[in-house]
């Protein structure tokens, strides 16, 4: 291979040969917990349940009085503790789950901290409703009485947002205590089949990871295989995941009537501190968006292909001109800091400790949950992070994502337990800015023509799969939602709904081949998370509209970045937003960020291949 035109890092790659991803990092849990039987772990449960008993007593009925009598700082400072000792079990049980979800003791030690942890916080359930009941100008009093309580008004504002929502307590606890029988069992019935299931791909046995992987191969033989094994195991166990989605959707539904929200995503926008109409922008402005964006890049990868028509194991395939390097793990890691160096040293010296000290786990492992996340765990410890690391360049994008969103997660800790999460919409500003970051970088490091438009397609392919695709998510839960409301669906429902959006946001160039109607089984988010997916968009067009900012004037922005990571969950996003000039709530928005994606287009239309 020819080397002079690669950027450094491919170079390095093209030298070490394709099967040499070097050697991962996996984690290392003792900062939370040496094993599932320490001493520790046993002490700081018990001192977290002795805790929530003493709390229940000193507070319950009296929080009113303690706020007209200037003493409800204390209390705040107690549960805020509290949250961050009981998320840090939860995190350590959570975090050796996931390395093995097919080992019977780490998911019996789940199972039974889960449990341990909602009985002790069903006890404490009173304390945002007893809250929310206290009269406004009370509170207001006792907040402006108090710099040091008047720090939690953020909080205390998102809360009292809930107000309207909230059921009598004893209602409210039975909620909170049978989830662990209700959402939580469906929840880890589908995490631990899906981590057991094999699909066969020419004859050998894979794991989802593995498999969802060969839906980008270079062979389109192995697309095919891939996705013939995906359809047919799919398929083989519909009758259980439809069940979930059946359950789970049902049980969303009694609770939202309950607690009287009005749309069936009503409650996830409450949690995300966004409004309705932001959202439903978005959705009309994404959806009327798709023949000039996923429809006209998908008939211009066809083209390419030599075909009228791509087939649903081409959607993601690599184009015909582009190479198949593996980038190794020791260049997966110098592509990623470098770009966040070029931002700012300061993002690269946080993002640092993620490879030093354990924080990542890479390799693919059977039993291993399938995807990528960060995980923040808790403000007194730190976040990790989780990949299924096989060395295409769409993974050296996910450890991009990831960094960015445990970088994030470490800039926000300084706010606390109760402020530093942020809500969904944001959160993925810096995961999404990372990888635009590492995706200019190693692009203003390629000069070879054909890999930079290669580099280009992909891009786009990763802007439509989160814009285009998530948006397409969030249809297909809605219908799924509205529906059930009318009694069960078949899976014969579920297959057509995810046809007909299919059909919608990918366009006539993308063939809906015999089995793929089953392939939205394997979504995560529909299970874990109803009505997630719609952050992933959010997030996206934002930081293109971010990103066009920067590029415009990079003058004081890595500061005014640092300050938006920095607020967690303590400022609303419209506040977040103002220093870059930009407002969700503008129709413009949303045009500024699907723009991006659809100059990219134009450019890749103007260098295509002869």
């Amino acid at each position: 291979m020819d080397t002079r035109n690669l950027p450094r890092a491919a170079e390095a790659t093209a030298h070490k040969g394709h099967n040499q991803l070097g050697n991962m990092p996996t984690w290392n849990l003792d900062d939370l917990y040496t094993s599932n039987d320490s001493p520790a772990l046993k002490a700081d449960l018990a001192a977290a349940q002795a805790d929530a008993k003493s709390f229940e007593a000193d507070f319950k009925g009296k929080l009113e009085g303690l706020a007209k009598a200037g003493k409800l700082l204390d209390a705040i400072k107690r549960y805020e503790a509290l949250g961050d000792l009981s998320g840090k079990l939860g995190s350590y049980a959570f975090l050796q789950y996931v390395r093995n979800t097919q080992d019977p003791d780490k998911v019996k030690f789940l199972g039974d901290l889960s449990q341990a942890l909602t009985d002790l916080s069903t006890g404490l359930i009173f304390f945002g409703l007893e809250l929310n009941r206290i009269d406004e100008a009370v509170l207001e009093a006792a907040l402006d009485g108090s710099p040091e309580l008047g720090r939690y008004r953020p909080w205390f504002a998102e809360l009292r947002k809930a107000k309207p929502y909230q059921l009598e307590d004893k209602i409210e606890e039975l909620f909170h205590e049978k989830s662990v029988t209700g959402a939580g069992a469906w929840n880890r019935l589908f995490d631990e089949t899906m981590a057991a299931l094999k699909f066969n791909v020419d004859g050998e046995e894979l794991n989802l990871e593995s498999t969802l992987n060969y839906l980008s191969d270079k062979d389109e033989l192995k697309r095919e295989a891939a996705f013939n094994g995906l359809s047919k195991t799919l398929h083989g166990n519909e009758k259980l995941f439809t069940h979930i989605t059946n359950v789970l959707a049902k049980d969303k539904e009694i609770a939202d009537r309950w607690h009287g929200f009005k749309d069936i995503a009503d409650s996830r926008h409450l949690e995300n501190s966004v409004e309705r109409e932001v959202v439903d922008a978005l959705q009309t402005a994404v959806r009327a968006a798709y023949p000039r964006l996923s429809h006209r890049y998908y008939a211009m990868k066809a083209k390419w292909f030599g075909k009228a028509q791509l087939n649903a194991w081409d959607r993601n395939a690599p184009l015909p001109s582009s190479d198949d390097r593996i980038y190794d793990w020791p260049t997966a890691r110098d592509t990623v800091m470098e770009a966040y160096a070029a931002f700012s040293p300061k993002l690269a010296e946080i993002a640092e400790p993620f490879f030093e000290k354990g924080w990542i786990d890479a390799p693919t492992k059977d039993g291993k949950s399938p995807g990528a996340f960060a995980h923040p765990t808790v403000p007194s410890a730190h976040p990790y992070l989780m990949l299924n690391y096989l060395g295409k360049s769409r993974d050296v994008m996910t450890l991009a994502h990831e960094l960015g969103h445990g970088v994030h997660q470490v800039l926000a800790g300084p706010q606390g337990a109760l402020m530093a999460p942020t809500p969904l919409t944001l959160a993925e500003t810096a995961s999404v800015f990372g990888e635009m970051l590492t995706f200019r970088s190693m692009l203003k490091n390629t000069t070879d023509p054909t890999q930079r438009f290669a580099m280009l397609s992909s891009k786009v392919e990763d802007m439509l799969n989160t814009v285009v695709r998530q948006i397409a998510f969030y249809t297909f839960e809605r219908e799924v939602h509205t529906r059930r409301k009318q009694g069960e669906l078949t899976t014969a429902d579920l297959n057509q709904i995810w046809l007909e959006v299919g059909a919608e946001s990918l366009g006539p160039a993308i063939k809906l081949n015999e089995g793929y109607d089953i392939f939205w089984a394997y979504i995560p988010h529909f299970i874990h998370s109803p009505f997630y997916v719609y952050a992933y968009a959010f997030g996206d067009c934002l930081v293109n509209s971010l990103y066009a900012q920067y590029e415009k004037s990079s003058e004081g922005f890595a500061e005014r970045y640092f300050e938006l990571l920095k607020a967690g969950g303590s400022k609303h996003h419209s506040e977040l937003l103002a220093p870059f000039g930009l407002d969700a709530r503008d129709p413009d928005f949303w045009s500024l960020g699907l723009g991006m994606i659809e100059r990219l287009i134009n450019e890749l239309e103007a260098t295509q291949p002869a």
